[in-house]
This record gives structure tokens, sequence and C-alpha cells, in this order.
């Protein structure tokens, strides 16, 4: 199977590294943890400014009409400088299932401010991803005109920053409706919740929360379909943003060992560094090939749900390992908390539990695989 880019990918990847690596640096990163919302407004205006928050928003709405893949590449970007911008929650989390799902008055009043930067958005995935049946914490319940939602949702990604959140629940019969609530809406409350890489998750508290018809994105019928397609994007590119990080935090690892002297010789000479260092690359580049896969099962409109489940463990997996390594080979340094490769450490680390870690993508791949076996041999 042949991953290689094509010249827009190139172009996305080009434009994406040399807008971020070109504007943040740490002291920017640390000045975006230290404020009061935990985003750095001004880089968000400049990735508005250079055309690349609108890369899966169809050209109708002032996109690019590209896909996840694309996504991926500048989510992987975003990954190596580790900048605090709600990539992954608006666009993948929120625009989209938009794009896929919603309909033109939809599309219409979300997707355009996104592209130009003027809107964030979000989605209410964390229970849907960690719960035993795959239904969602909300309760949906039919009302005049429209539905009524209660329930908690944990760690909300950014949704403090949002004007919108997609939030999936479950009506009565079983099925999983998927509504856009706006965030100050009667009845909605965020309680501030501060994740191991220093993002703000808010979770989402929903007491009689009023949805009409029109900000009903999947009804009950199909919603479980667009919630798990929403999934498989989700976690394919949480994927994307552990390569990054890890590719980063092993460049910047072996720029330490070429530079630190011990015995008279660099670090890099000695054969215990050269082969912890070897099997972090190896993990890496485990973690992409996964990942390409998943995401051009999920442009190419095929089932990516295995795909995705597999890109995920190697990014849990490999990705922990990787940022273990690389702080480990660091010594002091690397338990230094201000130090830069601490940060890559809880990047990794967050990137790895979110929606779910190894074992989970471990055993609902097994499920899967015993589901499968089971009904081909009861035929």
């Amino acid at each position: 199977m042949d991953f290689s880019l094509s010249d827009e990918q190139q172009a996305v990847a080009e434009a994406a590294t040399g807008l971020l690596t070109g504007l943040v640096d740490t002291d920017r990163v640390v000045a975006a943890e230290q404020s009061e919302d935990r985003v750095d407004r001004a880089l968000w205006a400049a990735l508005a400014g250079a055309d690349l928050l609108g890369l899966a928003v169809p050209e109708a709405y002032g996109g690019a009409g590209y896909g996840l893949m694309e996504l991926c590449l500048l989510l992987e970007a975003q990954g190596n400088v580790v900048a605090s911008v709600p990539l992954w929650a608006t666009l993948v989390l929120g625009a989209l299932p938009l794009a896929r799902f919603g309909n033109g008055a939809q599309q219409g009043r979300w997707l355009p401010g996104v592209a130009r930067g003027d809107v964030m958005l979000t989605a209410a995935l964390t229970g849907c991803a960690n719960s035993v049946n795959g239904l969602p914490s909300i309760e949906a319940t039919p009302h005049a005109g429209g539905w009524a939602l209660n329930g908690v949702e944990l760690a909300v990604p950014q949704a403090h920053l949002a004007q919108c959140i997609l939030v999936p629940a479950r009506s009565p019969d079983g099925g999983v409706l998927i509504a856009l609530v706006n965030p100050r809406s009667p009845g909605v409350a965020l309680e501030r919740a501060v994740t191991t890489n220093r993002e703000i998750h808010p979770h989402l508290h929903l007491n009689h929360v009023i949805v009409l018809s029109d900000d009903v994105l999947a009804r009950p019928a199909t919603g479980r379909a667009v919630l798990n397609d929403m999934l498989v994007a989700a976690t394919t590119a949480l994927c994307a943003l552990q390569v990054g990080v890890c590719e980063e935090a092993l460049r910047r690892t072996a720029a330490h060992l070429n530079q630190r002297v011990q015995f008279g010789r660099p670090l890099s000479t000695f054969q215990g560094t050269m082969l912890r260092a070897a099997d972090a690359a190896i993990d890496i580049e485990a973690m992409r090939v996964t990942l390409l896969r998943a995401a051009w099962l999920y442009d190419s409109r095929r089932d990516a749900t295995d795909a995705a489940g597999v890109a995920k463990w190697q990014a849990s997996e490999r990705g922990q390992r990787t940022v273990h390594a690389t702080q480990h080979l660091h010594g002091g340094l690397g338990a230094d908390i201000t130090y830069p490769i601490h940060r890559y450490f809880l990047w990794g680390k967050q990137l790895e539990l979110l929606l779910g870690g190894p074992s989970l993508q471990l055993s609902r791949l097994g499920a899967r695989i015993a589901a499968t076996a089971l009904s081909e041999t009861s035929s």
C-alpha cells in the first residue's frame, strides 16, 4: 500500500510545518499555558490567515474541501510544537462531522466561521468512547419541537472556547441522537477541568436543555452510524498528534545526545542510548503507517473502525514508550517540569489515554475479531 503524499498533501504539510515551527517556540507555549483559557488566539488567527482552518470545510463554505488525511498532516505539525490551539476539537470533532452529515442550514451557520477563524467547536465523546456498550452518558427525551437533554459528560475538549458542542445522547428506544448544543443555553453548565497536558477540558452538565429539531445533526435511527464515524475520525486524528509529539521529542533527544558529553564522548556514541533511540524511531514509524491506513480508509468511505483501533493502540502503546524513553535519555533534565522535553512527555501521556488507552483498544479489537469468527462458524 502506497502512502506517498500527493502534491496537494505535501503542500499542506509544508505550509502547516512552516507556519507552526516559524511562530511557536517554548516561551510562546508557556505563555499560552499560563493564560486563563489556555489558548494562543494570535496563532489561531495566523492559521486562519493561512487558510489552514478550512482544510476539510467544503469549498462552498470557504474551505479547501479536503479530508481527514490533510487534517492529520496539520495535527502532526501541531504535535511537533505542542501548540495551544484547539485544532483537534474544532476541525475534527466539530467541523468534520458537520461537513459530512450536516444539512445546508447547519453547515452554512457554522462552517464559514470555522474557516475564517471566528468559530471554535468541539464534541462530547468521552462517555461513548469509554463505555462498555458504546452509548452516550447524556439522555435525550422527546420534547415539543425537539428534545430535552439531561446528564453529565466528562472532559469535553476545550468546551469553554466553543460556540457549539456536538453532543451524542441516547434516546428512550436505544438509539443515538447527535445534537448541536449552545454552551450558553439555559441549563448548560461547564465545570473547569485541567488535563495532564495543561489544556482545559471542562465537564459538561446538562439540566433539561432543550434542543430544537433544526439543531439535530443525526436522529436516533441514524445516530449510531454518525457517532461511530465521529469516533473513528477523532481517534485517528489523535494518532496524528501523537506522531508529531513523538517525532519532535526524538529529534530533541538526538540533539541532546549529540551535545552531551560523558567520559569524554558524546552520549550518542554509547550503545545503550543508540539502541533506545533506534527503538523509538521504529515505534514512530509503526504509529505512522497505521495512522495513514486509518485516515486513507476513512477518506475513501470504507469501514475504518478496526484500522482506527489498531492505530490508536499503536499510538497509545508505542507513543507512551517513546516519550518515556526520550525523557529518560535526558537524564536529570528530563525530570525538570520546566524543561521542554517534559511537556512532550505530558502530551504523550494525555494522547495515550484520550478516547481509550491501549487496554481498551485491544479488548474491543479482540471482541470484534471473536464476533466475526463466531458468525463465520455459525454460517
